[in-house]
Formats: C-alpha cells, sequence, structure tokens
C-alpha cells in the first residue's frame, strides 16, 4: 500500500467505526428495552468494558463496503454490523478466561475476567451471544423478513460448531496434539476466518446480491481470513506485548503449530502476499466500487510492516 492508500482506507475505517461504536453505545446502554425486565449494571458494564474498548471494528468495515458495493448504506448494515462486532467481542471476552487462552491484556487494557472476574466474563460473552441475534432479528434492522432469517441462519453457523466455536474447540485440542498442515488451515478457516467471511458475505445479503456475487465476496472474505490469521501469527512470532496490545508469544508456548512456525517467516510472507493478490481479484467483477475493500485487504497484509 502506499502512504496514500493506507491514508485513504485508515479514514475509511476510522469512519466506519465511528458509526459502529455510536451504535453499539447505543444498544449497550443501561436503558430497559420493551421485553426485558431489567439490565443489571455491573453485567452492562462488563460488556461494555470488552466491547467499547477501541477495537479496529474490520469485520463491521468489511460488512458495510460489501453492502456499499450493490448501493446499500445506512441503519441496516450498521446494526447488522454491530451485532457481527457483538459476535467477535464474547469471542475475545471468552477466548481470554483461563480455562481456555488465559490472557490478561486485550486491546492495551485488562481483559475482562482481570477487570471484573471469571463468571462477570461468562455472562458478558453469554450476553453478547445472544444479544447479537436479537439486533439482527429487530424490526429497527430495517430488511426483508426473509435477509433477516437468512443473516441470522449464517451469522449462527459463522459463530456455531461448524465456524468459530468449532474452530476454538479445535485450537485448545492442538495444545495436545499438534495439527498437520491441513488441520491448521481448518482450525484457522473456522476460528477466524468465519466470521471474516460471513461480513463479507452479509454485506452481500443485505444488498440483495445475486447468489453469484454473494459467493464471490464470500470467498473474498476467506481469503483475508486466513490472510489475517497468518499476519497474526506472524506478529505473534515477531511483534512483542506493548505494540501489539496482546501478549505475544503464547502460540510458540503453549506449543501450538501455525503456518508461520511450520514453514518459518519468509514463506508466510510470500503466501500472505499471495493471498491478498488473491483477496483481489476476485473484487476484479465489482471495479472501482470495491477500492476499500481492495485496501481492507491489504491492510490485513500492512499490520506486518
Amino acid at each position: 500500500m502506499t502512504q496514500e492508500d493506507m491514508m485513504a482506507f485508515e479514514a475509511a475505517r476510522m469512519m466506519h467505526a465511528d458509526a459502529v461504536e455510536a451504535v453499539l453505545r447505543d444498544l449497550l446502554d443501561s436503558r430497559v428495552r420493551d421485553g426485558e425486565v431489567d439490565r443489571p449494571e455491573r453485567l452492562m458494564a462488563a460488556i461494555r468494558h470488552g466491547v467499547l474498548n477501541g477495537g479496529k471494528r474490520l469485520r463491521p468495515f468489511l460488512l458495510i463496503e460489501s453492502a456499499a458495493l450493490f448501493g446499500i448504506d445506512g441503519t441496516a448494515p450498521l446494526r447488522v454490523a454491530a451485532a457481527l462486532e457483538c459476535v467477535h467481542c464474547y469471542s475475545l471476552v471468552h477466548d481470554d478466561l483461563p480455562a481456555m487462552d488465559d490472557d490478561d491484556l486485550r486491546r492495551g487494557q485488562p481483559t475482562v475476567h482481570k477487570a471484573f472476574d471469571e463468571a462477570a466474563a461468562i455472562l458478558a460473552g453469554d450476553g453478547l451471544l445472544t444479544y447479537a441475534f436479537d439486533i439482527v432479528a429487530s424490526n429497527d434492522t430495517a430488511l426483508p423478513t426473509d435477509i433477516r432469517l437468512t443473516l441470522i441462519r449464517e451469522l449462527a453457523l459463522a459463530a456455531g460448531l461448524g465456524g468459530m466455536v468449532g474452530g476454538q474447540a479445535l485450537d485448545l485440542e492442538a495444545e495436545r496434539r499438534r495439527p498437520d498442515e491441513e488441520g491448521i488451515i481448518r482450525l484457522q478457516a473456522m476460528k477466524t476466518g468465519a466470521l471474516i467471511r460471513f461480513a463479507c458475505q452479509a454485506g452481500a445479503l443485505i444488498g440483495a446480491a445475486s447468489p453469484a456475487e454473494t459467493e464471490r465476496l464470500a470467498e473474498f472474505g476467506s481469503a483475508v481470513g486466513l490472510a489475517f490469521q497468518l499476519a497474526d501469527d506472524l506478529l505473534d512470532l515477531t511483534s512483542d506485548a506493548q505494540t501489539l496490545g496482546k501478549a505475544t508469544g503464547k502460540d510458540a508456548a503453549a506449543g501450538k503449530a501455525t503456518l508461520a512456525s511450520l514453514h518459518g517467516v519468509d514463506w508466510a510472507n510470500r503466501q500472505l502476499d499471495g493471498l491478498v493478490e488473491q483477496a483481489h481479484d476476485l473484487l476484479q467483477p465489482f471495479g472501482e466500487e470495491a477500492r476499500r475493500l481492495r485496501l481492507a485487504a491489504s491492510f490485513v497484509a500492512e499490520r506486518m510492516h
């Protein structure tokens, strides 16, 4: 990426991040909504600690920009993006628990179980996951009922047994039995890639794209997801906690195999470049309208530089 491209991407990312942050702040305040009895203040504080903490909001960015390819903007994609971020943040809150990855630092601040306690972190994650489907299903998400239903199912698939949760289970298993290359790719496509793939697929669904267009964007999301995880593995090997905002060297310490550790840094960097090129190629039919999505794919790799 040129300096100009990086600045353009950062401006767009921050614009979308601010918009999603505003929606999240509204959704996660303490006002009791219709159908609720109460919103316990400590629970809501733990949830806000786990969500409103300056994340890059890459998944919402991909969703919003994918919807924009088909002329859709405004409240509906923002709400679906906020729901997706709730699922992503729930996964981080739970992954950080002592029974999982046992991390004390997330985005440069104490993890939820450190700032509150383990029970609060478990309940915060539970609340975020269930609330995500409430947000998409709500009439306030002004989309046709069939599209909302499809989004709910696809988000459940991406987040669930055969997606992110299954990937986390495989990741924990990898501490006891090192997977081969095929196993690592499967694990990463589930744990990290599934929600990123959903982000791009969801934008197409919101935009009433054709099945071929929807699949093309989903494949773009898969390529970005693999690139994101590969870059993350490289950062875990080469960065430090102060720069990254979370603990580094965890995978090596736990004995987990990653593609970067399996093949080396040079190989991983070449593979990363190839995934970005693949992502760019998938966007060719969308022309200049997909410029920001192309920049997002490049940004994933640029985190290494």
